[in-house]
């Protein structure tokens, strides 16, 4: 494992330029920028995502930010254009590791296999130069540097590249669930605590894909 490297400056809060760290990262040598995140920390039943993409062009005709800010339709245009236009990983980590291990080290574990399946896709480019930035505050263990950014979603393209190709993939799985347990809602609140997920596991129980180590009712 890389030693820790130096803490990147954060820029401005809120600061509208989504390429600043993957050009401070350039002027400081880095070849290769691949930026992480993970959907589905909070919900009650499902997987972890995490993705991890290095962007081949960072020139988009759809909108790049923060999943949580873009609705269905621009979230779909948006990840065919990033599968398009980048090298990228994605993991998911079941329920049933989540109760093995706890929440946080399986979001930490989808992280760092996004990775490593993102550079086995890279062949003939050296890996020497590398650097990962993550989303939030989780420290990870690879054999290239990173560098965590709290909000990294809405400052960073890579990140928020990487949380809409999370999000649109575990929203499909839920979707998915749907049609096995279409008693449940999944397709509606995903798994989430919602009201109406809540009372449907106070009525009829949790299925096989609710996380036993979360307090389901």
């Amino acid at each position: 494992m890389a030693s820790a490297p130096p803490r990147l400056k954060a820029s401005r809060k809120n600061n509208p330029d989504l390429l600043y760290y993957e050009r401070l990262l350039k002027d400081r040598g880095s070849d290769l920028i691949i930026g992480v995140d993970e959907a589905g920390r909070g919900p009650l039943a499902g997987p972890v995502v995490a993705a991890a993409v290095a962007l081949k062009s960072v020139d988009f005709e759809n909108r790049i930010d923060d999943s949580k800010k873009l609705n269905f339709n621009i979230r779909q245009k948006a990840f065919e254009e990033i599968i398009r236009k980048s090298i990228f990983g994605i993991s998911v980590v079941n329920e049933k590791i989540i109760d093995r291990i706890n929440i946080l080290q399986a979001s930490r574990l989808a992280m760092q296999e996004a990775v490593v399946t993102l550079t086995k896709k890279i062949e003939g480019l050296s890996l020497l130069n590398v650097h990962v930035i993550v989303d939030g505050n989780m420290s990870l263990k690879l054999d290239w540097p990173s560098t965590d950014i709290i909000k990294g979603d809405a400052k960073s393209k890579s990140i928020a590249a990487a949380s809409i190709l999370a999000k649109v993939t575990r929203d499909r799985i839920m979707q998915e669930y749907d049609s096995v347990y279409p008693e449940y809602g999944f397709a509606r609140h995903k798994g989430y605590p919602t009201q109406e997920h809540r009372e449907i596991l106070n009525r009829i129980g949790p299925s096989v894909i609710h996380r036993k180590s979360f307090h389901c009712v």
